[in-house]
């Protein structure tokens, strides 16, 4: 892996770096990248329409470099998963951090949520070698952030420019086939776009908060059968005698974890094969994070048998992880969507983002969004065959957004 370097591209008072593992790095130098606007707070509905659902969230707890490292110590995101670290770093005079990206040499494409494996086979067939490749994103979580992470000051264009520079420096070094930057700001996506990466798009369901004081009046501002449907799974769903606990803070235990941790693998099991999280992480996080966490639990009986773990930002509340080890009708719903509303109302925020995929969330109150990544292909034949590719699927994605907001649950006007 390459260390300390100079180009003739940079400025001569920049170097960069890479770091194998974030415990190489001083949490305060990347949190001051990661997240230098954090305490700052949107006022609901600031960022409601989905045109702008890529505004940066004030304090992204995904991108902090507690969530990162937790991720590497549990040995959920390490070398032997096929995620070996790879950080890219810029470094100004004294060593002070600059700019910083959260890097990936990957062995595969899990647990990214943009699926490029199509695009790996094809070119293993002609005779290429896709793997490793240079994954920035967040491990395991499709959730908009930032990646090209640069400290606010006189030198942020500098940094910035050296940042990108860096990656594909990487890239050739490690003879990786190419760079892929997941879940960008729309900002972001447009400005890699005018350096020569691909721009992929894809969608996603968020809730927006119109100012509204109460779930009820975020129901009226849905058509009458929509409202009713709601209402209707609200109160099934808790029909067999649930309950539904938010937990946070100092309140979630590790009998709290023990439980969700559960739910988590009897449903992943079922549903992915695979679980990317193992039990060490979600203790990390409870140690470390956990004024940033909402535990949605659902009891019946005396026991937790379902549950969903939440991550609160500045302006936005992430929906992440849903487990259950009982099947009861629309307890999902109540639990991961609902629950999630409320508590969004509750506190003000200005959405709610729920996770990939998932039309049904369009019947709900939530809207359809774009969502953006960028790649950089170094072999030629590769980069020509996937920019046509993503043309056409760009095309498709304007459409079906087009589609899903005719279909939009609100009342018309």
């Amino acid at each position: 892996m390459p260390g300390p370097s100079t180009s003739p591209d940079l400025a001569s008072d920049l170097t960069l770096k890479v770091a194998t593992s974030l415990k190489a790095v001083d949490a305060r130098e990347w949190d001051a990248c990661a997240n230098p606007h954090a305490g700052a707070e949107s006022a609901p509905g600031a960022s409601r329409s989905p045109e702008s659902a890529s505004q940066e969230d004030a304090d992204n707890p995904f991108i902090s470099h507690v969530f990162l490292s937790a991720l590497e110590e549990s040995g959920c995101a390490v070398g032997r998963t096929g995620w070996g670290g790879a950080h890219v770093l810029v470094e100004g005079p004294g060593g002070a951090l600059l700019a910083c990206a959260p890097c990936y040499l990957k062995s595969h494409s899990r647990g990214e949520y943009v699926f490029d494996s199509g695009w790996a086979d094809a070119y293993d067939r002609a005779g290429g070698r896709y793997y490793p490749k240079l994954q920035v994103s967040v491990p395991f979580t499709p959730a908009t952030g930032r990646r090209l992470l640069v400290r606010p000051g006189p030198r942020n264009a500098e940094a910035r420019e050296a940042l990108v520079h860096g990656l594909q420096a990487v890239r050739a070094q490690a003879g990786a086939s190419s760079v892929h930057l997941t879940f960008l700001p729309e900002e972001d996506w447009e400005d890699l776009g005018r350096r020569g990466f691909l721009q992929r798009t894809d969608q996603q369901f968020h809730w927006f908060n119109e100012g509204y004081g109460s779930f009820e009046q975020f129901l009226e501002a849905l058509a009458s059968r929509k409202r009713k449907a709601i209402r209707r799974e609200r109160r099934d769903a808790v029909a067999n005698g649930i309950t539904i606990e938010h937990v946070t803070g100092r309140d979630i235990t590790e009998a709290h974890w023990d439980a969700f941790f559960a739910f988590y693998m009897d449903t992943g099991s079922r549903k992915w094969g695979r679980p990317y999280l193992n039990r060490t992480f979600f203790s990390l996080i409870g140690e470390r994070m956990a004024d940033r966490i909402l535990l949605m639990m659902a009891k019946r009986a005396g026991r937790y048998v379902a549950g969903a773990i939440n991550f609160i930002g500045a302006n936005t509340l992430y929906g992440r992880n849903w487990g259950c080890i009982e099947d009861h009708p629309f307890l999902h719903f109540e639990v991961c969507y609902y629950q999630a509303i409320d508590f969004a109302i509750g506190r003000r925020l200005a959405r709610v983002e729920a996770g990939a995929q998932g039309e049904h969330k369009l019947a709900r109150g939530y809207r359809a969004v774009t969502t953006y990544s960028a790649h950089d292909l170094a072999d030629p034949a590769l980069r020509r065959a996937v920019a046509d590719y993503l043309a056409r699927e760009r095309s498709y994605v304007e459409s079906l957004h087009e589609e899903y907001e005719e279909h939009a649950p609100f009342r018309k006007a």
